[in-house]
């Protein structure tokens, strides 16, 4: 068994995505039947397809899509943190015909102008009522929002966040401070686990392993494998990498330190259990 725990699929053509602007190489539908060949491919036995757009819609329609899907188990959706209705909006979610598979919540917290955006009492509010529904809360961060991320996960402990592409670390310049530092301090929080995925786009270009294994040795350092997950993060990583490329490198980077046991607990079973993904139905 084999869980993609981070891909994304969209359409341009029925939601508008600005940002895909400045990538015409992803600009066009990536759907789930490209998705479907990709994963099977490369022997992929379920997934969790993750929101893009800050847009309650495409989260229904997303339920909607992989209600009869066999490979796609889970959906990490987006609601409004900030709003007084977040938990409304989440049982709403969840009481669509197809909303069994909603596993999770995720906001762009990166493109948040406000490093402590996550401090703010509201959208605490929305965090705690999407641990009070049993969801996991995805933190997509950059390195200037980690101390936020780091106040809110310790003060939540009761809330399970899930680590986004190990908080997208300069690979491309080689730096690891105060990157490492602040990942270490995270990995202390029993309430974070954290994917190995989106590392091949924060690398240089022309990138060879050598550059992207000292990042992955770190969280598996900091995290340990049974609170690591592999994501593809399929199909942004088709800007710098394909989709074997992408399990190759963390197949290799985790394959030389773990065992049969420790690797089968990263590539699927701690995805399972921490999105709670039902795979008979």
């Amino acid at each position: 068994m084999m869980v993609d725990a981070h891909h994304h699929v969209w359409d341009p053509a029925r939601r508008r995505h600005a940002w895909l602007d400045e990538y015409p190489g992803l600009n066009r539908r990536f759907g789930l039947d490209d998705f479907e060949r990709e994963a099977a491919a490369a022997g992929v036995t379920a997934s969790v397809l993750i929101q893009v757009l800050p847009d309650s819609g495409e989260t229904a329609a997303f339920l909607a899509a992989v209600d009869k899907s066999d490979l796609v188990r889970g959906v990490v959706g987006w609601t409004d943190l900030t709003s007084p209705a977040a938990a409304d909006e989440i049982a709403r979610l969840r009481a669509l015909p197809d909303g069994s598979r909603l596993v999770g919540i995720r906001h762009l917290v990166q493109d948040e102008p406000d490093p402590d955006w996550l401090r703010r009492s509201d959208v605490r509010r929305g965090l705690r009522a999407v641990g009070a529904a049993g969801l996991t809360y995805d933190l997509l961060v950059r390195q200037g929002q980690l101390p936020a991320a780091l106040s809110v996960t310790g003060d939540l402990a009761d809330v399970r966040f899930v680590l986004d592409h190990g908080a997208k670390p300069g690979i491309a310049t080689g730096n690891r401070e105060p990157w490492a530092s602040l990942i270490s301090d995270m990995a202390a929080r029993p309430n974070v686990f954290c994917k190995v995925s989106g590392l091949v786009t924060e690398a240089p270009p022309g990138w060879r392993p050598a550059h992207i294994a000292p990042y992955i040795d770190h969280l598996l350092d900091c995290f340990g494998p049974r609170r690591l997950m592999f994501g593809s993060d399929w199909p942004v990583c088709t800007l710098a990498a394909s989709y074997a490329e992408v399990l190759d490198l963390a197949r290799g980077s985790l394959g030389s330190r773990l065992g049969a046991d420790e690797l089968a607990a990263v590539f699927a079973r701690n995805s399972i259990a921490v999105y709670g993904l039902d795979l008979k139905n």
